[in-house]
């Protein structure tokens, strides 16, 4: 049976074990990742007989006026429905019905590899962009894919008498101020108080072990010209966040923060390195230039209309 459980009646140990056990379930998806960027959420839940989780789709929620808002947190990419062996109830439409139910609105975006069944009336699919590099070949092989210009300024900065150099950080503090100083809320929609669940990501991620937090420095002056945030998990790398000033955009630290991450994670057969994004035509050549590809992914819309509109005439 489908049943709608508030965060108060989830079960986070049967939670990650139903996650666990789907495969290609997207890294979002686990508790300590949830708990981070949406803090609490519910979930469309198939149960077993003892009560364990066999499916599930997380919905994580905001009351607004209107009723219940189903949304995507921020740092989150995708979600969606998490199936397992001993799931019964297969049909992403059926729990989308719970959903309509309990929502008002509701968007959820969904992993690449989700085939859309027939939908329920007034849910509609569009299609969003994120780019993805194979890291089975080794650096040799997958530094040849990268466009010639890249492959150039790498090689010149190499030249230099004293080379830019890719280094550990250790706070994504200084990244995040880095970023709202470039690319403040006129350019993002953002306020400073958005990155609050990236902070507690960094800090969970960390916690865990699967951080990789770098940045570039000026050789002579120490400044801060560009750092990245990346999170490993089973199935690769996430190009999660990361931030460059003027300088070190036209210096390339960008470029050398992404080559190092594809250095130190290279030969590792069926790893990808998903930079996250690229539906901007900009962002998405800068991935492009590396020799990573678009993939699709779905994102679910649906409004309910207000009650009064369901009797009035057309």
């Amino acid at each position: 049976m489908l049943r709608f459980l508030s965060f108060t009646h989830l079960d986070l140990a049967r939670w990650d074990a139903c996650v666990a056990a789907s495969p290609g379930a997207p890294p979002y998806a686990h508790a300590w990742w949830l708990q981070a960027t949406a803090g609490r959420w519910g979930a469309v839940v198939e149960l077993g007989p003892g009560g364990e989780y066999r499916s599930l789709l997380p919905l994580p929620l905001k009351w607004r006026p209107q009723g219940w808002v189903g949304y995507q947190p921020l740092f989150a990419q995708q979600l969606g429905l998490m199936l397992t062996a001993a799931s019964q109830h297969k049909n992403l439409a059926n729990y989308l019905a719970v959903v309509e139910k309990k929502c008002t609105s509701f968007y959820q975006q969904l992993a690449p590899s989700v085939e859309l069944p027939a939908l329920p009336p007034g849910f509609v699919a569009t299609e969003r962009l994120t780019y993805h590099l194979g890291l089975g070949p080794d650096y040799a092989a997958l530094h040849q894919g990268y466009a010639a210009d890249y492959r150039r300024r790498l090689r010149k900065n190499q030249e230099l008498p004293y080379p830019l150099q890719v280094t550990e950080g250790a706070d994504v503090e200084a990244v995040i101020q880095l970023f709202l100083a470039y690319r403040g809320p006129v350019h993002t929609g953002l306020q400073p108080r958005h990155y609050a669940p990236l902070r507690r990501l960094a800090a969970a991620a960390q916690a865990r072990g699967v951080a990789e937090l770098h940045q570039v420095r000026h050789s002579a002056s120490g400044e801060l010209l560009a750092g990245a945030l990346f999170v490993r998990h089973a199935g690769g790398l996430i190009y999660l966040f990361a931030a460059a000033s003027a300088a070190g955009r036209a210096a390339g630290a960008p470029l050398l923060l992404v080559d190092a991450a594809v250095r130190r994670h290279a030969g590792q057969p069926g790893q990808v390195l998903d930079f996250e994004g690229g539906s901007l035509p900009a962002i998405g050549r800068f991935f492009a230039n590396f020799g990573a590809r678009p993939v699709p992914y779905p994102a679910l819309n649906f409004t309910r209309k207000p009650w009064f509109t369901q009797w009035m005439r057309p």
